[in-house]
């Protein structure tokens, strides 16, 4: 079994709000994240896919396949957008980076043609990040 990675990079603001709880408890809960006005991040987002090496290409998929699979499903729909209120598949979401992890394998799983997808890093920042396997691996709901 062969691994292959690709990382790709974007901008994005958030707030993090349960409209569920009260004012108070929002920002007991999530603290300066809870900003009425949101904060943003430059997010490092890492996609790996696990397969068998093709014998004709020697590859389990074509990295640039991966690229633009990546990029058209989730780089294009949340760079320099507000997680909040501009993302339709975000929608009702806490965007917190376990969230938005689960909600990007949601996405991307079902249309990858060629190996399985095995993993997703999701950086908000050098040193905070999640990292995602999907249900199979112990999602918790």
């Amino acid at each position: 079994m062969i691994y292959i990675t690709r990382k790709l990079e974007f901008c994005a603001s958030h707030r993090l709000f349960n409209p569920e709880y009260s004012d108070e408890k929002n920002a007991e809960v999530f603290g300066l994240c809870n900003n009425p006005n949101g904060h943003g991040h430059n997010y490092v987002l890492e996609v790996t896919v696990c397969g068998e090496v093709h014998p004709e290409t020697g590859m389990v998929l074509d990295l640039k396949t991966l690229k633009k699979l990546v990029t058209d499903e989730i780089i294009e729909k949340v760079d320099h957008k507000n997680l909040n209120v501009d993302v339709p598949f975000l929608k009702d979401v806490i965007p917190t980076a376990e969230n938005l992890a689960i909600c990007f394998w949601e996405v991307l799983e079902p249309k990858l043609q060629s190996g399985k997808l095995q993993e997703l890093k999701l950086y908000e920042s050098p040193r905070n990040f999640v990292v995602y396997r999907g249900k199979s691996h112990g999602r918790v709901d």
